[in-house]
């Protein structure tokens, strides 16, 4: 078995599971790593990116617990976004992207977000079983993918969601934490750009909708100057570009975003429509022109003056190479 996730480096931290889990997770992905990290041969600022709902490795079990359709249940994706990003580690930063999909378990939420309805035993009160994305059928095991399209034929067991959440979903976050950690070590402080699409919105009135959304939680998770740069090399393309509404920033950015500490969280919220056929999910005529504007935001992230940044930057442990 490769492993839950792929680098360069093995990590003796990222925790182990039991020998029952390690079946069922070797069940779902025994000949490929249910994530990776994609390091650049020389990291050259302290910029890390997520693209953690791009997956699309679906497990063959999976796909037979689901009523959906192999197109119906890829609707949850943030198709292609990992590829959109994905001159970042030629550049000098690192990548880290899901091959799980979004519907099979979603890491930006919180570790234990599990809806009872979904489950053949009762759930204790360790579980967050009254969120508003429990609710809404979108918890770390979604219930629904797009249009409120209900995911599985029958209930889960309770084993399966520790496989996903022991097994994949907490050596991520460890994956995660230790890029952001090595980075602010090695520069002084870290800045996580977490990737995302989103479905093209609908116009408002007058109101004209949003090809970008930029969050950082109103200004919480991010210093102020980072955030103006993404929104200029955007709208510097033609694109229009919105800020917190309607996405603020999932978990990932509310959890990791600590200025104060020199840990900055910007979430990047493109709409499909521009790269994609939301309908059947194959790139379209755009999608060479905005991998090429995102190669230009990164360039620009890199080459930021780290001295701008909200927020202390500390000495660091050793000079970047």
């Amino acid at each position: 078995m490769p492993g839950a996730g792929q680098s360069s480096r093995r990590d003796d931290r990222i925790p182990r599971l039991s020998d029952a889990w390690s079946t069922l997770l070797r069940s779902d992905y025994w000949d490929k790593p249910a994530f990776e990290t994609i390091r650049p041969r020389r990291m050259t600022a302290p910029v890390v990116f997520n693209s953690a709902h791009s997956g699309r490795d679906y497990p063959e079990r999976f796909l037979k617990m689901t009523r959906l359709d192999h197109l119906s249940i890829r609707q949850s994706e943030d198709a292609w976004v990992d590829e959109l990003f994905a001159r970042a580690p030629h550049l000098g930063a690192p990548l880290l992207r899901a091959h799980f999909p979004r519907a099979y378990l979603d890491v930006n939420r919180e570790p234990w977000e599990l809806d009872p309805q979904m489950f053949d035993e009762p759930l204790s009160d360790r579980f967050n079983t009254t969120s508003p994305r429990v609710a809404a059928g979108l918890g770390t095991l979604a219930r629904v993918v797009a249009e409120n399209k209900p995911i599985y034929r029958d209930r889960l067991t309770l084993d399966d969601a520790r496989m996903r959440i022991e097994g994949i979903y907490i050596p991520y976050h460890a994956t995660l934490q230790r890029m952001l950690t090595d980075a602010a070590a090695t520069f002084g402080v870290a800045v996580l750009i977490d990737c995302h699409s989103m479905p093209r919105i609908a116009r408002s009135g007058d109101r004209l909708a949003p090809d970008v959304v930029l969050g950082d939680r109103y200004g919480t998770t991010c210093g102020a100057g980072l955030v103006d740069l993404a929104e200029m090399v955007f709208a510097g393309a033609g694109l229009r570009v919105a800020r917190n509404r309607p996405y603020a920033g999932g978990f990932i950015a509310r959890t990791y975003g600590r200025p104060q500490h020199g840990i900055h969280a910007l979430q990047i919220e493109i709409s499909r429509h521009l790269y994609m056929s939301e309908a059947t999910l194959e790139k379209n005529e755009g999608f060479n022109a905005i991998r090429q504007l995102v190669e230009r935001l990164t360039m620009a992230l890199i080459g930021y003056d780290l001295a701008l940044l909200n927020g202390p930057v500390h000495a660091p442990a050793k000079a970047a190479e």
